[in-house]
């Protein structure tokens, strides 16, 4: 039960992965049988519908770096993290109500599109380069560099072993990044709504199989919350904590170790949350790709329902094993590093062929955020940068142009995937870079959608000097220990203690940044918008609120749970209950 993948395991995640770039190359030839070549390569012809909009959104959302980095997050702090997961409902219902019928009325093939029309080009250009960063640098890179990482551990591979000539890890980023690259060049949305559809059951299944095998061992929720409670935690130290007696509530004070207090999720979330969810075009394409209006609310509360899972299937397994680990049910053996965790339940816990499933639903899981954020990208080169350029560029060529991004994009991520050991997590890397990207376009986007008198230079101004100072927070994050550690040498003491001390204040607890960053970036934008007044423009009066209650008004499109009304109070309500129950 304890030993690596076996053949049996090795044939399963080599057919799984012919099997997935076969399918996204037959979803290039069924869109090239279907015509229309723009639409559908990059929005699937507009014709989803809500349960594919929601698995489709959940799907993107979910990689490989959920399971490893929420797992490893759990093992070490408990279920506090699973708040990333929860908090997203909220967010859902926002994009829902407010965000996705402005969306879907203005009909644009991109979110920067949507800027355009709302303030200017300036504006546009801006949150295409950042989009495209982030897809880059945040959905691409760290997933590549989370599933190679268990790709090595699971075909128990050490640090340095190498692949023909080449360090393994760097050898299965670069195969994992390729094929991935293929399949969504070739087929285009199609094909990563496709093979998001089969992932995302593989991996839910792989998720699910685990999460039992565990449960049932470590003996159910009671005896989970004893062994909790009376024993040590077996890494504790540093900034581990030694007592695990807190590890399933989700709610925590100003001392805990896992540096994430409440109030720093409840404000700081939010920020990261409406950017992710409701202005970032990896995931806010699929509501741009819905069938109609009704599709478009519906879905994205599907999805909020379905984030129900991952505190029970990602986060929980964490803390599962923690509580394993001290009831001795390994023999004495437990993951040397937290961020072992979830390869160490499956080598312990499945036998030969199941280790091989869950392997390859991790793989499906990272090759699944890489193929829609691949896509998203070539979206935004195709139509925000080089349309605008060339505005006679037919559909095929826009097409080609998108096929060649997708190439430019796989080879950036792949060199930029092994920067992420830079950070002490693999969770934390993920959030911090988000932090530093989300505020300013939070702003823009919410002054954008509520009030009719931002302007299109306060827009502009926002964007530039929030991007100028995430940038800021960045460096200050990457290099301040290399820098700290250069005035020490020199002996800049004081400089040195005052530089310490704005990093701690500045870049310590990313979710404050955000929330700090934000206050900043609403004050600009409200100040620059009085001072630079501009018209609202005809074009851009369907595209805001006069009044936040106007889209809770009128025609719901359906009866019980089909009026997305009803809909959103139920998934806020099971929030709340699920917050209280875990608190």
């Amino acid at each position: 039960m304890s030993s690596p993948a076996g053949p049996l395991d090795h044939a399963v995640i080599a057919v799984y992965m012919a099997g997935v770039v076969g399918i996204g190359c037959y979803a290039g030839f069924v869109r090239r049988r279907g015509g229309g070549e723009g639409s559908h390569y990059f929005l699937a012809g507009n014709t989803l519908t809500w349960p594919v909009i929601g698995l489709a959104m959940f799907a993107a959302n979910i990689s490989t770096v959920h399971l490893v980095s929420l797992a490893e997050a759990a093992y070490k702090y408990g279920l506090v993290f699973g708040n990333f997961e929860w908090m997203a409902g909220f967010t859902l219902v926002l994009l829902s109500l407010f965000f996705a019928p402005l969306y879907l009325r203005s009909r644009v093939p991109t979110l920067p599109d949507f800027l355009e029309r709302r303030y200017n080009r300036k504006c546009r250009d801006i949150l295409a380069v950042v989009s495209v960063f982030s897809a880059i640098v945040i959905h691409i890179g760290i997933a590549l560099y989370t599933a190679a990482w268990v790709l090595r551990g699971i075909l128990d591979m050490p640090v340095g072993a190498t692949v023909l000539g080449i360090d393994a890890l760097i050898f299965f980023i670069v195969l994992l990044g390729v094929l991935t690259g293929i399949y969504t060049m070739l087929g285009g949305l199609l094909a990563v709504v496709w093979t998001e559809s089969v992932q995302t059951v593989l991996l839910l299944v792989g998720a699910v199989v685990i999460t039992i095998a565990a449960w049932v061992k470590v003996g159910g929720w009671e005896q989970l919350a004893a062994t909790l409670a009376s024993n040590p935690h077996p890494l504790g130290g540093g900034d581990i904590p030694h007592s695990t007696a807190n590890f399933l509530n989700m709610a925590r004070d100003a001392h805990d170790a896992s540096g994430q207090p409440w109030w720093s999720v409840v404000l700081g979330y939010p920020v990261l949350g409406i950017w992710y969810w409701c202005a970032d075009q990896t995931i806010v394409q699929r509501v741009l790709a819905a069938k109609d209006e009704r599709h478009a609310r519906l879905g994205p509360l599907f999805c909020a329902f379905i984030k129900i899972l991952p505190v029970f299937i990602f986060v929980l397994p964490g803390v599962i094993c923690v509580a394993l680990v001290q009831q001795g049910a390994f023999g004495g053996d437990a993951p040397k590093n937290a961020a072992d965790t979830y390869t160490f339940l499956i080598t312990r816990l499945l036998p030969a062929g199941l280790k091989g499933l869950v392997t390859a639903a991790m793989l499906a899981a990272a090759m699944q955020t890489c193929s829609a954020a691949l896509n998203s990208t070539a979206t935004l080169a195709a139509y925000d940068m080089f349309k605008r350029w060339r505005p006679a560029t037919t559909d095929h060529q826009l097409v080609v142009i998108g096929k060649v991004t997708t190439a430019v994009a796989t080879v950036l991520s792949i060199l930029w995937s092994p920067l992420f050991s830079h950070y002490s997590t693999i969770f934390e890397g993920l959030n911090r870079l988000v932090s530093y990207v989300a505020p300013p376009i939070t702003a823009v986007f919410l002054f954008g959608v509520f009030w009719k008198r931002a302007s299109g230079r306060g827009a502009f101004i926002t964007m530039k000097y929030g991007a100028l100072l995430g940038a800021a927070m960045f460096g200050l994050d990457f290099f301040h220990k290399q820098m700290s550690a250069w005035m020490g040498e020199r002996g800049m003491d004081s400089l040195k203690s005052a530089f310490d001390g704005l990093c701690a204040f500045a870049v310590k607890d990313f979710m404050l940044t955000a929330f700090y960053m934000l206050l900043v970036c609403m004050t600009v934008m409200y100040a620059a918008s009085r001072r630079y007044p501009e018209a609202l423009k005809e074009e851009a009066r369907d595209l805001v609120w006069t009044d936040w209650r106007e889209p809770l008004r009128g025609e719901a499109g359906g009866q019980g749970l089909g009026n997305y009304r009803i809909l959103a109070g139920v998934v806020v309500v099971t929030f709340v209950m699920l917050y209280a129950a875990f608190r």
